[in-house]
C-alpha cells in the first residue's frame, strides 16, 4: 500500500505521541538506537501501535487483522 506524504506524517505524529515523544525527530532518534522499533498500522481506520523489527513494512496488525504494520523508520523513509 502506497501512502501519501500527509498520511505518513500523520501516522508518524500519532506514533510519536503514543510512544511518548515530543517530536517525530525524537521518535526516530530513539528508534535508530534500539533493536525494536515503534510501529503503527497504516490501515485508514486503525492506528494500533506496537514494537516490531526496524525494517518491518508489512507486519501483522493484531487490531484489524491485516498485514499493515510499518515501523517508524520505514514510514519515515529511512529504511
Amino acid at each position: 500500500m502506497k501512502l501519501s506524504t500527509s498520511v505518513r506524517r500523520a501516522k508518524l505524529r500519532a506514533l510519536a505521541d503514543a510512544d511518548g515523544h515530543d517530536t517525530v525527530d525524537a521518535l526516530l532518534a530513539a528508534a535508530v538506537a534500539d533493536s525494536a522499533c515503534p510501529a503503527i498500522c497504516t490501515a485508514p481506520d486503525c492506528s494500533y501501535t506496537c514494537e516490531m523489527e526496524p525494517d518491518q513494512d508489512r507486519g501483522w496488525c493484531e487490531e484489524c487483522r491485516q498485514n499493515t504494520m510499518q515501523s517508524a523508520l520505514v514510514l519515515a523513509g529511512l529504511i
